[in-house]
This record gives structure tokens, C-alpha cells and sequence, in this order.
């Protein structure tokens, strides 16, 4: 008697079940994932075209979706105009400021090195997203009114997003609002001057390649020194009390 027997290559030959046949399948990405996709190459363009020496108040919309490989029609579907780009911008990189944020705050660090490790954080944010912070001093600078006003807001925001995690320090929770939030912008001054420091620092004039590693070491030992000065004041400060009255 036969037995009608499929061997194994006649298996993987019929084409649905062969592994081969899984392993080439195409990955499809959904609409909303190329649309994601594209929004986000024509944010990178303007990163890069800016990184390049161009102002943001003489970016074109064609400049632009050249770089990105993008028709010019085609930017509608994803703004409405470049400050509507440039505020998707200055979201991303404040994106990247609250990142650096909710780091040094999960770290866990002691008490006497919380700076040490604060600064250290800072900086290596800097290097590996030096873009979007580029772009924060750009827009700080910007002839665009809209990207200073909104940027301005984003950076209160973050100090009072700061505010709230000094509150939690035993010495501080007696603080006022109003002196939490000085407070705060201290130190987002203090950060904004390190980050100034490490895109004006690059080696041999080359933005990309940022500054060497003497003059990072150096940048940290200053910003350091002034988180630490600030830091010597707070026991002293009598909080709720008017200044003239405080001494």
C-alpha cells in the first residue's frame, strides 16, 4: 500500500508556510507612520540647514523640503507655515530639556554630589543633542517674535517645573512660591550660560565637533563653582522676606 507523503521541501516549495517566505515579507509602515516619518525629516532639514550657518528668519520653505527630499506642496499636510515649523522646533528641544531634567532628578545622587553629577548631565546632553540646543540659543536671539515669546514660555515653564523638584529638599520646604521659583531661574540661568559655553567652545571653530575636552573640563568646573555659590546662600535666605529687609 503507497502513503501519499509530502516531503519537507515540498512543505517550504508551497509558499505560505515556509519560513523563507515570513522572513522577506516587506515591513509595511501605516500612514500615520510615514506621515510621522516625513514631519520629522522636514524637522531634521531645518536642524540641519540651520547647523550649516542659516537664520531661521531667512529659512525657505523650499530650502527646506529640498533637504528633506520633500515637494514644497507637500509641507502644508504637516504645517501651516515655517513658525508653525520653527514652534514644532522649539517643542522638540525644550522636549530635550525636560529629558535632561527628569535624569538628574531619578538619579539618586547624595546630597554633596548632586551638582557634580547635575553638570555632568548638562553637558553630555549638550554633546549628544548639541542641535537642539543650538537651536534654543538661536531662537533666544531669533527676529521672530512668535519663537522668542513662545520660547520664553517654555523656559518659565521649565523653571517651575524645577521649582517644584526644589521644593522637596528638607532645607526648602519652607520656601515660598515666589522664592522656590527665583530660585529655580538661578539655576536655568546658571544651565543657560553652560550651554551657551559648550556651543561657543567648539574645537577648531567646528560646531559638530564641539569643544575639547580641556575646555568642557573647564566649563564644568565653572558651572560648578557658581551652582555651588548659589547653593551656599540658601541656608542664609530668609524666605518671604523682602530683600531690603533680609539683611
Amino acid at each position: 500500500m503507497s502513503v501519499n507523503r509530502r516531503t519537507p521541501s515540498s512543505r517550504t516549495r508551497s509558499g505560505s508556510h515556509g519560513p523563507s517566505s515570513r522572513a522577506s515579507a516587506p515591513v509595511r509602515r501605516s500612514q500615520a507612520e510615514r506621515r510621522q516619518q516625513t514631519r520629522q525629516a522636514l524637522l531634521d532639514a531645518a536642524l540641519d540647514q540651520l547647523d550649516e550657518g542659516a537664520s531661521f528668519d531667512r529659512l525657505s520653505l523650499r530650502r527646506v523640503t529640498r533637504a528633506a527630499g520633500v515637494a514644497p506642496a507637500a509641507f502644508y499636510r504637516y504645517f501651516a507655515s515655517m513658525d508653525e515649523l520653527g514652534l514644532a522646533l522649539v517643542e522638540e528641544s525644550v522636549r530635550t530639556l525636560r529629558a535632561m531634567l527628569r535624569e538628574a532628578r531619578e538619579g539618586g545622587a547624595s546630597p554633596e554630589r548632586v551638582i557634580e553629577r547635575s553638570v555632568a548631565i548638562l553637558l553630555a546632553y549638550v554633546r549628544d543633542h548639541r542641535r537642539h540646543f543650538a537651536f534654543l540659543a538661536l531662537a533666544r536671539s531669533s527676529g521672530n517674535a512668535v519663537l522668542r515669546h513662545t520660547l520664553r514660555n517654555e523656559i518659565r515653564l521649565f523653571a517651575s517645573e524645577l521649582a517644584t523638584d526644589l521644593a522637596r529638599f528638607p532645607v526648602l520646604r519652607e520656601w515660598t512660591t515666589d522664592d522656590l521659583l527665583m530660585l529655580a531661574g538661578l539655576y536655568v540661568d546658571t544651565m543657560i550660560a553652560a550651554i551657551d559655553s559648550m556651543l561657543d567652545a567648539a574645537a577648531s571653530g567646528v560646531p559638530s565637533e564641539g569643544p575639547t575636552p580641556e575646555a568642557e573640563a573647564e566649563i564644568a568646573s565653572v558651572t560648578e563653582r557658581r551652582l555651588r555659590l548659589i547653593a551656599l546662600a540658601i541656608p542664609h535666605w530668609r524666605s518671604g522676606v523682602h530683600a531690603s529687609s533680609a539683611a
